[in-house]
């Protein structure tokens, strides 16, 4: 290297003049323009700038977004918090006017009805069996319920008549149980019979008004009362209404299958007639 240097040199610096006059020339015809070298350095690394540039686009992009998403996150928890809120008002509102409306019905049935001396009670449970239809009440003998005693909703139609009792529960043998027995009257044609519960009819919901006379002609649709015979119940009180009328295998007598007025899977509250007055 030092023999190349030492037998050429005078030659790389003629080379290295020449270039220098040469950038000099080029720069100045190019007035003011990038020099080739710094031209070429430029061209190459131009894309790698770009590239960084769009690098740091799309990072500063994704922090806003995860940024603004956990803003959105924290808004849409507020919101759902909101709607459970109003959810529970609309509930309360709803619950409001269902009770008013009970009220509102037990008032004009207890004008209508000034004999009959109730207490309020809670349904607490049903009975899940195919033999049997019971409910379980919240009042018992510390309410003064006694056994024997009919059961109503606030508008007075019949749900069933209390079966046991204890000091704060009461057991309710609905209509449709099978130890169903009590006086009925339909009301168009005033034909009596006995209102009775049936096994095969307890099941599609539904009892007898068995015993009919020959006479009755009842229709579908007929609406079906106590007829307080006996003075046991007090009469008056809706069962139901006709859905048909059949007679029996033997032949001998007619029977009319009801339908109840109440929905005894629905009932909340029900009303307790602790004592009645018998009117003629």
């Amino acid at each position: 290297m030092k023999n190349f240097l030492r037998q050429n040199g005078i030659l790389l610096l003629v080379i290295a003049l020449l270039l220098s006059v040469l950038i000099g020339i080029v720069s100045l015809v190019m007035g003011g323009s990038a020099d080739p070298l710094s031209n070429i350095v430029n061209t190459v690394t131009s894309p790698v700038r770009g590239g960084i540039a769009a690098a740091a686009d799309w990072v500063e992009s994704v922090y806003a977004y995860v940024f603004r998403y956990g803003e959105l996150q924290d808004e849409l928890n507020d919101l759902r918090t909101q709607v459970g809120r109003l959810q529970e008002e609309v509930r309360q509102g709803e619950e409001a006017v269902r009770e008013n409306e009970q009220l509102r019905e037990l008032l004009e049935f207890q004008t209508r009805r000034r004999e009959l001396t109730t207490e309020p009670a809670k349904v607490t449970a049903r009975s899940t069996s195919n033999w049997e239809s019971t409910l379980t009440l919240s009042k018992g003998t510390t309410s003064d319920i006694q056994a024997g005693d009919c059961v109503i909703t606030q508008t007075g139609a019949l749900v069933g008549v209390v079966s046991e009792v204890g000091v704060n529960w009461s057991t309710v043998s609905t209509i449709i149980n099978t130890d169903t027995e009590m006086g009925g009257i339909v009301t168009r044609t005033y034909s009596a019979g006995v209102l009775e519960g049936d096994f095969s009819l307890m099941n599609q919901g539904r009892l007898k008004l068995n015993y009919l006379p020959e006479e009755a002609q009842l229709v579908s649709g007929d609406e079906v009362l106590t007829s307080g015979r006996g003075e046991v119940f007090p009469a008056g009180l809706l069962v139901g209404k006709v859905e048909g009328v059949f007679t029996d295998p033997s032949g001998q007598t007619r029977y009319a299958v009801v339908e109840p007025a109440v929905a005894l899977d629905n009932l909340i509250e029900v009303f307790v007639i602790k004592d009645f007055e018998i009117t003629e």
